[in-house]
């Protein structure tokens, strides 16, 4: 189970090998070298950067990786964890960055939705994709991570809702990866006005990592009066480099619920960025990450109210065990014209460990006058008594913490309007967790 790349590193030999092995329309090509110029401009991020001041990337070596080549060998996707009993409207796959296969129901392709590989549908629909593609949501120039996704990016997905049309089946996506793996995919979602959708993305591994990156972007615009809900899992191996921009854009009278779950990888560093666009949108996030032994997982996210009368509902909660660290940090940013402003941020923390770390900043900017904007953030340990309150109840200590843990993430779960989604994720955390020190 393995796969080549063109050129060892990101190279301009292997940036322009690359190029050449595609058969993209000239304004994607352009696009590319754009970003590469940036790439080649941009040093990697420094803890001097006040972004990256809690976030130490020291250790990663980029030249250790390179882009994506053609598959070789047996490929063995993991299981989804999402999609149990569900019945699938599109399902999508991808290993160690190159696209395996899609489908897509003839009932939803019959009305027009497109979904697959984004690769091959932005030559086929070429100027319908033009005015969004790298463009709408997504910006080259953010940094180098940014720069070199923007121009070397190898697969991804595209789903395309038209007009007016309700698809009451979910999507589903899985990113793997194996041995050393490089990843780089990027996810596209166009919901025209009026029309609805819900979509799972999840990433996982398969066999032996050693050290795998992942460098991708999320580009999503919710037309008005359109419904998205969209649930993003990570759930990388712990020796796996994980950083990702992922932008909403909801215009006027739209809404979006945004479940988000982290559960892998061994640094990550991903910013979450929704932009209400028009009057009335509405958002729902809701994040729930958990970590141990060493890993380092930092979400910045921010709330960009433009437009007046909206709402938007960010609630992130995190465990911790062991070594583990997390940074969050949330921005509400309300712009003059976005009177009647209801925002609101939260980030609660429980620590298992004495040696566990999270760190927590949340924020507000706003120039309008006639707002309501909350923020708050929590951060506490296991109450030893309510262990021993489970253990006089006939729970061993590791049942009582599990409980805990549980009953700790339950107001997420409470939000999550997709069964299968809960309990996966409820399970996924409860086989984490082990006795409290």
């Amino acid at each position: 189970m393995t796969q080549a790349t063109l050129t060892p590193g990101f190279t301009k030999e292997a940036f322009d090998a690359f190029l050449s092995a595609r058969n993209e329309p000239d304004w994607l090509i352009d696009r590319r070298r754009s970003a590469w110029k940036l790439f080649c401009e941009q040093d990697l991020p420094g803890r001097s950067d006040e972004e990256w001041m809690r976030t130490d990337i020291r250790l990663f070596k980029l030249d250790s990786f390179g882009i994506p080549g053609e598959l070789q060998g047996a490929i063995e996707v993991p299981t989804p964890l999402l999609t149990a009993g569900v019945d699938l409207g599109g399902q999508g796959t991808s290993f160690n960055g190159q696209t395996v296969e899609y489908s897509v129901g003839q009932k939803w392709a019959d009305q027009g939705v497109l979904f697959g590989d984004l690769a091959q549908l932005a030559v086929e629909h070429s100027e319908l994709l033009r005015p969004y593609l790298m463009k709408r949501a997504f910006d080259s120039a953010a940094d180098k991570f940014s720069a070199l996704h923007g121009a070397c990016w190898s697969n991804g997905t595209l789903l395309y809702v038209p007009s007016g049309v309700a698809v009451d089946e979910p999507f589903h996506t899985l990113s793997a990866l194996a041995n050393g793996g490089v990843d780089l995919g990027h996810l596209l979602v166009i919901l025209e006005e009026g029309s609805e959708a819900t979509l799972l993305t999840e990433t996982a591994n398969t066999g032996s990592v050693a050290g795998g990156f992942h460098c991708g972007a999320t580009e999503i615009i919710v037309g008005p009066k359109a419904h998205l809900r969209y649930v993003s899992l990570q759930n990388w191996d712990q020796r796996v480099w994980h950083f990702s921009r992922e932008k909403v854009a909801v215009d006027g009278d739209a809404s979006l619920q945004w479940t988000m779950g982290a559960l892998g990888s061994r640094l990550a560093k991903v910013n979450q960025h929704v932009e209400l666009t028009g009057a009335g949108a509405q958002v729902q996030v809701n994040g729930t990450m958990f970590t141990e032994g060493r890993q380092h997982l930092s979400y910045h996210t921010r709330q960009h109210h433009v437009a007046p009368n909206c709402r938007s509902d960010f609630l992130y909660k995190a465990a911790l065990q062991d070594k583990s660290r997390t940074v969050w940090r949330g921005m509400i940013k309300v712009d003059l014209e976005a009177q009647k402003t209801d925002g609101y941020q939260r980030n609660d923390n429980l620590l298992l460990s004495s040696q566990a770390r999270a760190d927590a900043i949340p924020g507000l900017e706003i120039e309008a006058d006639d707002v309501r904007c909350t923020h708050g953030s929590t951060t506490s340990r296991v109450d030893d008594e309510m262990i021993f309150y489970a253990q006089s109840r006939g729970f061993t200590r590791e049942e009582a913490i599990r409980m805990i843990v549980t009953g700790f993430f339950q107001q997420i779960f409470d939000r999550i309007s997709i069964e299968s989604v809960r309990e996966s994720l409820g399970m996924a955390i409860a086989r984490r967790v082990r006795e409290y020190e």
